[in-house]
């Protein structure tokens, strides 16, 4: 019983250490973009190797936990983790992203877990805390994709209209970084910096691709590689993905209000069931008890929790329709 004294406040700090660890790397003001790409630009010079080794001993010395970060930061995963932050416009380090998730499961473990004595309620509780976060990156990337997308139309017409003025597409691009709105401004201005410090406009517009995965975008990159291989008119081009990418918005927004209903039928089957059996766990929990206490009851939970997620995910595919 003494160990457990010691060892729940510990565990309590250690979980909310790290929670705040992560969340101090995102409200701090990040390095500038134009560091970002000259330290990316710099190669792999000898004076460069020997500043890094001296950034991470001093960084070793003043954080304790600076050979987790280093180790999570040198693995495969790293870079695939690294860009799904920043297609959510996350500023934060791979280490720091897990500080959270970590610190967010021990947290929630704790409370649910060892201070309300709910020890198995805890464990799904820490498991829930854990993927949270993902869950909050996923949500984020679809939103600025579906504000990207709602805003690229309007800005393919930009970059015809300041082409048939004569202004070349570099100057194009910074006119739209300079007069668009988020999200599409910011990226347009990381392509214009990027070539200003010397990548290829090719090359810059895949690593927006690359960045955002849009299907519009990529057909209007994939339309401006030829033009500049091949020789023709942009503006021309441009109008037509403009009015291609217009077209399809339409049709999917119709798509989307012919399989309302069933999308919503999906949801209806997935958790009315779960609300009922609440409803009826604090209405009358006698009555529910033979449903979690006895081994039938519990096979019935199981094999109902099976068929309503594949019922779920059956019509989800079922409205799921691609233009």
């Amino acid at each position: 019983m003494g160990m457990i004294a010691y060892a729940v406040p510990a565990a309590a700090f250690i979980g909310v250490l790290l929670f705040f660890m992560g969340l101090s790397g995102f409200f701090a003001p990040s390095a500038s973009s134009v560091e970002e790409r000259m330290r990316a630009y710099a190669g792999p010079q000898e004076t460069q190797k020997k500043k890094e080794k001296k950034k991470k001993a001093q960084r070793r010395e003043l954080d304790p936990f600076a050979t987790l970060s280093s180790d999570v930061e040198d693995k495969r995963f790293e870079a695939r983790v690294q860009r799904s932050l920043a297609r959510a416009d996350l500023k934060l380090r791979v280490s720091e992203y897990y500080y959270i998730r970590i610190g967010l499961a021990f947290g929630l473990f704790l409370v649910v877990g060892i201070f309300r004595g709910f020890l198995p309620m805890g464990l799904v509780a820490g498991v829930i805390g854990y993927f949270l976060p993902r869950l909050w990156v996923g949500r984020r990337t679809g939103a600025r994709l579906s504000a990207f997308n709602k805003q690229l139309p309007d800005t393919i017409s930009l970059l015809s209209n300041s082409l048939l003025a004569g202004s070349s597409f570099l100057q194009s691009g910074e006119l739209v970084s300079r007069e668009s709105q988020p999200p599409i401004s910011i990226e347009f201005g990381r392509v214009v910096r990027e070539v200003n410090l010397g990548l290829g406009m090719e090359e810059a517009l895949a690593n927006m691709v690359r960045r955002i995965r849009s299907d519009d975008l990529d057909l209007m990159v994939t339309a401006i590689n030829i033009q500049q291989q091949v020789g023709g008119n942009l503006a021309e081009i441009l109008d037509t993905i403009a009015f291609t990418i217009r077209e399809r918005v339409k049709i999917k927004g119709d798509i989307n209000t012919l399989t309302a209903q069933g999308r919503y039928s999906g949801y209806l089957v997935a958790f009315l069931p779960v609300a009922i059996m609440l409803a009826l766990q604090m209405i009358n929990p006698d009555f529910m008890s033979p449903l979690f206490n006895e081994t039938i009851g519990r096979i019935l939970l199981g094999v109902g929790g099976v068929m309503m997620a594949v019922g779920f995910f059956m019509i989800r595919k079922i409205t799921d329709i691609e233009v």
